[in-house]
């Protein structure tokens, strides 16, 4: 990493004291650890009060703290902490590089009532809204946040990693005369689910075994008195032994000793333990709770429906009475131990996440409104615009594809939408195609994506959203195998001549037709003429080619270049144009996208900004009058695979 990517020094903020440990408090350590090993100087400090729905001190700590930081620092704001407490994330974003550490949604916890459930979902949706981006701890947890409004392109991923360890010698050769030890780290609260533990070893008495419960029993004393009950009840005070929150080396001896590994959380943003049992050779029951569904779907890993108990008990019971199952277990245990990430991974990956959101626009979550009224406004438009002709080519094409298909395959043919924004591309081809049809719609906006939803259901056809950023690299992973047709709308004029590669690339492999609608062809009217209108032109034209956050975009070529990847795989591709032509009628929408033209212009020539508003003026001012008149021309691309003529 250059000198000039790295922050003075990258703090991070907690609730509470740091060397708390627990999964979240344990993570942060090691990665401040793994950071300043590489030479990126970072720090953790913790803030007092109660989180995460902050009293009168949690308030004052968090204003005080940010305050005392330099202008332009990178502060990391684990979820706990500022979750709770939008209105003084706010009140620092602009003075401060904030970024947001979210392990799990706060709204995600078990055992909190409804109001707080819907409390902390406003609260920390507010907050989301406000930083600069956002670090999660995995994948599940980054897909959960489009429930936040939180963009696609705001979010990067980086999951823990754990010390490297040896697998001790005695846990593969013997094992204790009281039977398999079993072992559980979490801290007491009912989302770790300790007390179904409990009850699942409660009908296993007949069978040697012990049972160590290590982690705090101090954040929710309730439940841990309850976990107490359980095994006195249980009549097992002499079999689960409780330690509460042990120092690391007592750690490390606790998973040296065991046999086996066993969390029964019902949901885990992360699940970073089932790693930690891996290194350690440990083979691990694991519940399928949250991320653990992917966390623990790993050789040495046995998962089960989160919060079932019989299912529970019948994992734990299949090793205990099945050593040989055990044994098979622990060796495939082993053998991913030497896959594990590592803390130095999960450092690299915060060290490029920190570079990304350093070249971030500070607009990026000012997405939704403005979006939403843009797109609402050229709606019309584009659907008078476009070309009727290629629409038809391709309904024929799609009819014949489908016909020659044989019977037991005919099925709805699956369409891909990118940048579906509020529906308007799939609000015309639907009733315009005349196949059965099942859609995927693809945007880096879950807003815009809610609003398609609810915009395409009257057209009664099966339509799935998924919140993604689609770049070069993940462009074949969420694309699906077979898809008869990828089309787009007023898109591809935005991407990169790489991103445009990696989508003509896919489209071929599938052999899936193409239709990519009102690309910017690098020209507009205005009449009556005035002095500057060649001066906006060339401006707004040079502002196209610029960086929409995927590389260099290719503006008007975008089309052309398309054309030409597709024919040199054997493609027919047509152009046909597409022009908007607006007047006293479109009021809404010229003033709209001559703001946009202005914006764009001064962006680009600052010292234009007095001409180029007075040319804005002048023109509002003949729209109102209906003097105005605007065409901007645009190109509709349709692409038939090679080898099926209609």
């Amino acid at each position: 990493m250059l000198e000039s990517d790295k922050p003075s020094v990258l703090e991070f903020l907690v609730p509470g004291d740091p060397e708390q440990n627990t999964g979240g408090y344990r993570y942060v350590r090691k990665l401040v650890e793994a950071l300043c090993e590489d030479g990126f100087r970072a720090r953790v400090s913790g803030l007092p009060g109660q989180f995460p729905r902050p009293d009168k001190v949690a308030r004052g700590a968090m204003d005080e703290r940010l305050t005392g930081f330099p202008d332009g620092t990178s502060v990391v704001l684990d979820g706990l902490a500022m979750g709770g407490l939008p209105e003084i994330v706010e009140k620092h974003s602009q003075r401060l590089n904030l970024l947001a550490l979210v392990h799990h949604p706060l709204a995600d916890e078990t055992g909190i009532s409804e109001a707080d459930r819907q409390w902390f979902f406003e609260s920390e949706k507010r907050a989301l809204g406000v930083v600069k981006g956002v670090i999660t701890t995995s994948q599940h947890t980054a897909a959960r946040l489009s429930d936040y409004d939180v963009p696609a392109e705001a979010i990067r991923v980086a999951e823990p990693g754990v010390a490297k360890a040896q697998i001790p010698k005695a846990r593969i050769e013997s094992s204790d005369k009281n039977g398999p030890q079993i072992l559980c780290v979490a801290h007491l609260s009912p989302r770790k689910a300790q007390h179904q533990l409990v009850e699942a070893l409660e009908h296993m008495k007949a069978l040697p075994w012990q049972c160590t419960l290590a982690g705090s029993d101090s954040r929710d004393p309730e439940y841990s008195q309850q976990v107490r009950q359980a095994i006195a009840d249980a009549g097992l005070e002499d079999r689960i032994e409780l330690v509460g929150e042990v120092e690391e080396s007592r750690l490390a001896d606790l998973y040296g000793r065991a046999d086996f590994f066993v969390l029964p959380s019902l949901y885990e943003g992360y699940g970073m333990v089932i790693d930690e049992a891996l290194a350690e050779g440990l083979p691990v029951i694991s519940s399928d709770g949250g991320a653990l569904a992917n966390t623990s779907a790993r050789p040495g890993v046995v998962q089960y429906c989160a919060g079932d108990v019989r299912a529970l008990e019948a994992r734990i019971r299949n090793w205990l009475e099945h050593p040989d199952q055990l044994d098979h277990s622990r060796k495939l245990a082993a053998r991913e131990s030497r896959r594990v990430r590592s803390w130095a991974d999960t450092a690299n990956d915060v060290r490029e996440a920190f570079r990304f959101f350093q070249g971030l626009p500070s607009h990026l979550h000012q997405h939704s409104e403005f979006a939403s009224d843009w797109l609402a406004a050229r709606e019309a438009a584009d659907h008078q615009a476009r070309s009727r002709e290629l629409t038809e080519e391709l309904n024929q094409w799609l009819l014949h594809h489908y016909d020659s298909l044989p019977p037991e395959s005919h099925c709805p043919m699956q369409i891909v939408d990118i940048g579906t924004g509020r529906g308007s591309n799939a609000l015309f081809l639907v009733p315009s195609l005349q196949v059965p049809q099942t859609w995927l719609a693809l945007d880096q906006d879950a807003a815009l994506l809610r609003e398609a939803r609810q915009g395409v259901d009257i057209l009664d056809v099966p339509f799935e959203t998924s919140t993604v950023q689609l770049s070069p690299e993940n462009m074949e992973q969420h694309l699906p195998a077979e898809v008869a047709l990828i089309t787009a709308s007023a898109l591809i004029d935005l991407v990169s001549e790489a991103w445009l590669k990696a989508l003509s690339k896919a489209a071929v492999r599938r052999k899936s037709a193409m239709l990519i609608v009102l690309s910017y062809a690098g020209h507009f009217e205005v009449s009556p003429g005035h002095p500057d209108d060649e001066l906006l032109r060339n401006l707004v034209n040079q502002h196209q080619h610029g960086d929409k956050g995927i590389g260099a975009a290719l503006g008007p070529e975008a089309p052309i270049v398309l054309k030409e990847l597709l024919t040199r795989d054997g493609y027919r591709v047509k152009l046909a144009e597409s022009p908007w032509t607006l007047s006293s009628g479109d009021q809404a929408l010229a003033r709209m996208l001559m703001q946009g033209w202005t914006d764009a212009a001064i962006e680009q020539s600052p010292t234009d900004r007095d001409r180029l508003n007075r040319w804005l003026e002048t023109r509002r001012l003949q729209l109102s009058e209906g003097k105005l008149r605007i065409v901007v021309r645009h190109l509709d691309l349709l692409a038939l695979p090679p080898g099926e003529l209609p």
